[in-house]
């Protein structure tokens, strides 16, 4: 057991948090605003984002351009800090996962429209469970995961305008309503080595959905539009606000650059609430480097920052407050790359680069085991993720977080198997 003992540092007052935080969708509003593109207007855009099905993969810098898409982005990032301190939500590791998620989504799939029926079924939910929101918020933030299926109800033409709205915001409750109840049960599946439990909660849940449309014979149709132009200025935009969260950190605790080394001790399976065990000054420090090294791996490969690349790099830095640093995400990825590189992938491309980036939610699994064990995860991961994306229709939007839940809750029983065997 590695012995757990807070860094000492001056307790963080929740109020400053919560302004610290707020930088980025403050940020990302003027970004939206004021940053030249060629691409239709901004309300256009905007009015685009909202309406679109928004399913697997629907970048919105592709659908209403790169000013829309930052803006819907400072809008999500908005209303979760608000629903935060509105219910008193701690600023700990797993709220910082869940903001910087809601935030990197909301660049493809999310928006304020689809996501609020499934927020109206977890306030029921609450009511009839005589449980505070507070309690089930965080899930619910990344139960959004399944969004799209409301949008795709509502604007995707199966339906008449009328039905389909109100069919729409009714699956949304229901789902609201459902998830929170299954998605502490899924947890015991991959038990906490998936850092991305809701991702395969809500692969679960889109695979029921989707065979009961298919049993109606209503198809989803695939989708893959992804942006293919970088811009310079939002490379420079990504590494400024991940050198803040170091600055951040550093001006929380001053000794948290020289005590880094001690986050790299902690395995990262669930709950490993690194604000609760090593401060928030350490904890920020991780999450600006681990922002660093995914902006520098999509410039190395010569990969696109478009909405699904932001998205994972994002929840990458999220989940950097609840279980993910260098030493365990390392062997995952180059498990990937090695499978990439075997089965003729391009590594430039957007598919890969997600997979490589959000494979790091089996980050624990390398953690506990070792580097070799990482490796091969990583390397199941790529198998599972490249070819799962049918059964749930592109309706979840963490896929790789149920292709994650699945590679967990395989992999870990045989390691467990051979360890006590060599016993």
């Amino acid at each position: 057991m590695i012995p757990i003992r807070k860094v000492e540092e001056k307790q963080q007052p929740q109020q400053r948090l919560f302004a610290l935080l707020y930088v980025f969708p403050v940020l990302f509003l003027f970004f939206g605003l004021f940053v030249k593109s060629n691409e239709m207007t901004w309300l256009a855009g905007m009015l685009e984002i909202f309406t679109s099905p928004g399913t697997l993969l629907t970048d919105f810098f592709e659908v209403g351009g790169i000013r829309a898409a930052f803006t819907n982005a400072a809008l999500m990032g908005g209303v979760t800090l608000y629903l935060f301190k509105r219910y008193e939500v701690r600023i700990g590791g797993l709220s910082l996962a869940a903001f910087f998620t809601v935030l990197g989504f909301s660049f493809f799939g999310k928006n304020p429209l689809n996501i609020f029926p499934i927020f109206i079924g977890g306030a029921i939910y609450c009511n009839y469970q005589k449980i505070a929101i507070r309690d089930v918020l965080l899930v619910l933030m990344f139960s959004t995961g399944l969004s799209p299926i409301v949008s795709q109800i509502m604007f995707a033409g199966i339906f008449r305008p009328g039905i389909a709205i109100l069919l729409g915001m009714a699956i949304g409750i229901l789902i609201g309503f459902i998830i929170v109840p299954i998605s502490s049960h899924m947890l015991r599946f991959h038990d906490g080595f998936n850092l991305y439990n809701l991702g395969f909660t809500a692969g679960i849940i889109g695979t029921i959905f989707t065979s009961i449309m298919r049993s109606f014979q209503i198809e989803i149709e695939p989708v893959f539009l992804v942006y293919q132009k970088n811009h310079g200025v939002m490379i420079l935009f990504l590494v400024c606000l991940f050198i803040y969260l170091i600055v951040l950190g550093y001006r929380i605790n001053p000794n948290a650059i020289r005590s880094y080394r001690g986050i790299l001790r902690f395995p990262g399976r669930t709950v490993t609430d690194f604000p609760m065990l090593v401060g928030y000054g350490i904890t920020f420090v991780n999450m600006g480097f681990m922002g660093l090294l995914s902006v520098l791996y999509v410039v190395l490969i010569g990969g696109v920052f478009n909405g699904p690349v932001l998205a994972a790099i994002f929840t990458v830095v999220g989940f950097s407050a609840f279980g993910k640093h260098p030493k365990n995400s390392f062997s995952v990825v180059l498990g990937v790359w090695i499978a990439a590189v075997f089965f003729g992938y391009e590594l430039q491309s957007t598919g890969m680069i997600l997979a490589v980036l959000f494979s790091t939610t089996i980050a624990p699994i390398a953690g506990t085991y070792g580097p070799i064990a990482g490796v091969i995860a990583g390397m199941l991961h790529l198998a599972l993720v490249t070819n799962i994306g049918g059964i749930h229709g592109g309706i979840n939007l963490y896929n790789n977080g149920f292709s994650g839940g699945l590679v967990a809750g395989f992999f870990v029983p045989i390691i467990d198997a051979f360890k006590k065997g060599g016993r």
